[in-house]
């Protein structure tokens, strides 16, 4: 009478027959703790500076804004709000200042310097009364230090100075998250650099928002972010609305 065989058996006959490839199989195990941990420890930033920069990434997003524009065209002279994702995300914005008309035009990921190529196609047309800018973040974790990305800031004036002489412009600050945390004191630099020139400037303003999202002993509030720990949440951006109503045009 025939039995059936037992597992270990076959593992056993299996261990015997292809010694290297079990072999191999338990070196891989045994390693894969210590990849992942060296993985881990890997930091994502700081990354080396940049050489180049791809403007042409956002010629798709700056495209829908012309073909929304020639269907609907924004009003002339409106509040405009530029930057990254900040902007893009802030969907109470059109409600959240009575009296005073407001145009989005963030596209998120996007750097100072995208807004500056692409004035003419996605600020200039609209004429704006006012521009708020909310950006930077990007630039500091795509590897770009503060003093360049302050650099990038000016130019922008420049731009818009040299289009809309006399224009008020208002540059909001960056607020620490918890996703970003280890690029806090990079955001401080440049919050720092973009105050004092502000002081020199007619018309140019800073909004301080460096604690915005910190509790007293100066963590980031989680409340205040979205679940991803890098977007405001509605709390947040209720906080940020707080900030930037002082510095609106009086309707």
């Amino acid at each position: 009478m025939s039995h059936p065989t037992h597992p270990l058996s076959l593992i056993t006959r299996r261990r015997l027959l292809f010694p290297s490839t079990t072999l191999a199989l338990a070196l891989s195990l045994a390693l894969l703790p210590a990849q992942e941990k060296k993985k881990a420890a890997e930091p994502a930033w700081p990354k080396p500076k940049p050489t180049t920069h791809d403007y042409a990434r956002w010629e798709k997003t700056i495209a829908a804004f012309e073909e929304a524009d020639r269907k609907n065209p924004p009003p002339k002279g409106a509040v405009l709000f530029v930057g990254s994702s900040t902007i893009v995300r802030w969907k109470s914005l059109a409600t959240d200042f009575p009296g005073v008309t407001t145009l989005n035009r963030g596209f998120g990921g996007n750097q100072i310097k995208d807004s500056t190529h692409y004035a003419e196609r996605m600020i200039f047309p609209y004429e704006p009364s006012m521009i708020f800018l909310r950006a930077g973040g990007n630039d500091i974790n795509a590897g770009w230090p503060a003093e360049e990305v302050f650099e990038d800031y000016k130019k922008f004036v420049a731009k818009m100075r040299a289009r809309f002489p006399g224009i008020p412009i208002a540059f909001i600050g960056l607020s620490p998250t918890i996703k970003r945390w280890e690029q806090v004191a990079e955001g401080d630099k440049l919050n720092a650099l973009v105050a004092a020139y502000s002081k020199e400037q007619k018309d140019l303003y800073y909004i301080d928002c460096a604690r915005m999202t910190l509790d007293a002993e100066g963590r980031a509030r989680p409340e205040l972010l979205h679940e991803d720990k890098l977007h405001l949440s509605e709390a947040g951006y209720r906080l940020l609305a707080e900030a930037v109503r002082p510095y609106l045009p009086k309707p």
